[in-house]
């Protein structure tokens, strides 16, 4: 058996700049935390030369022999094709679950290549960095499925902790913010997720920015740029432990995404937003692209009770979570050889 696992993360400041269609030519700028929230992969050898693949998310599994071969369709076709890279036809079971749903603005779906390719790069015995994980995984979604996502999330999860990506045509840079024991702390206690009640899909938000971004339009290129330079501001609010500046800076963040398409945030959402604010949150925003999932608060512990009731009597749950500073692991690992199985170099 091989367990691995990958935790979720939560971006503060700067998502959006990590599409190739803005940080080709400007630079983006990212800064994000994981969580102790995590997409867990479980491997077993099979008693014949069939292939199960299972996933608890979607209630779905499929079984199929060497002939019959994988169907890339369905759910699960993007576990599928990470398995096809690898050369995998016969003699494995694999096991997928997830602490949190799908599509909620947690990185999940680059959470899941991020899970499943450390657990095949290990059973292959192949040492790779966390650099070569995120960038396997990015080369999967991007390149090979071509979705309209950027690559804080692949990076994130990979490398764990709370760091600062920088993004260019040259390749991606992350370095790990580091804040005294006691501003850690305080931040981390500050941040409230909250779920909506809503999934959804991010790639007709990302799809348009995408678009707007090549097309250069002012409105959308004026938000980008202040986006990233929330995350500068960000860092040096770090450094002066004010936590009520962290969350007007999210705040001022958040304003200026919702300019980048439409649907990134809903009557519900902004219902919410305002009530929160009116309750004693310092700032906020809607994790990942935005129209659901998961809504990102930053409030002084003194308030967050009030913030709760309030938030929970419009349908909202609080989910509780401490940082993560391990990235994508090996748990454990007693698997035998399986027959057929190649990294994939092309994709490093």
């Amino acid at each position: 058996m091989l367990i691995a696992r990958a935790p979720f993360r939560i971006s503060f400041a700067g998502g959006g700049t990590d599409l190739p269609s803005y940080f080709s030519d400007c630079g983006g700028m990212v800064v994000s935390s994981t969580i102790s929230k995590y997409f867990y992969v479980m491997l077993k050898p099979t008693t014949d030369e069939a292939l199960e693949i299972t996933s608890a998310d979607f209630g779905t599994s499929e079984r199929r022999t060497k002939q019959e071969g994988l169907s890339l369709e369905g759910e699960m076709g993007y576990l599928k094709l990470i398995l096809q890279e690898f050369g995998l036809r016969e003699g494995i079971s694999v096991f997928t679950a997830s602490e949190v749903l799908p599509g909620t603005g947690l990185g999940s779906s680059s959470t899941v290549a991020v899970a499943l390719i450390k657990a095949l790069s290990t059973l292959c015995g192949h040492h790779v960095t966390k650099s070569h994980v995120a960038n396997m995984a990015s080369g999967i979604e991007i390149g090979k499925l071509q979705r309209p996502i950027g690559l804080q999330d692949q990076y994130a999860s990979s490398y764990g902790g709370l760091n600062v990506m920088r993004f260019s045509e040259s390749g991606v840079e992350v370095d790990q913010v580091n804040l005294s024991l006691e501003v850690q702390e305080k931040f981390e206690k500050s941040i409230m997720l909250f779920f909506t009640g809503e999934s959804r899909d991010a790639a007709t938000i990302l799809k348009e920015q995408t678009q707007s971004s090549v097309d250069k339009k002012p409105r959308v290129m004026e938000s980008l740029h202040g986006i990233k330079q929330s995350a500068e501001e960000l860092l040096k609010a770090f450094k002066s432990g004010d936590i009520r500046i962290v969350g007007e800076i999210i705040h001022n963040s958040w304003e200026m995404k919702k300019r980048l398409a439409g649907g990134v945030s809903n009557p519900v959402i902004d219902e919410a937003y305002e009530l929160a604010l009116k309750l004693g949150a310092d700032g906020g925003k809607i994790a990942g692209a935005g129209g659901g999932g998961y809504l990102l608060l930053i409030c002084d512990p003194l308030h967050q009770e009030k913030v709760t009731e309030g938030l929970s009597s419009l349908g909202f749950k609080r989910m509780t979570f401490h940082f993560d500073h391990g990235g994508a692991q090996v748990l454990v690992n007693s698997m035998p050889p399986i027959s057929g199985i190649n990294f994939p170099k092309s994709l490093v």
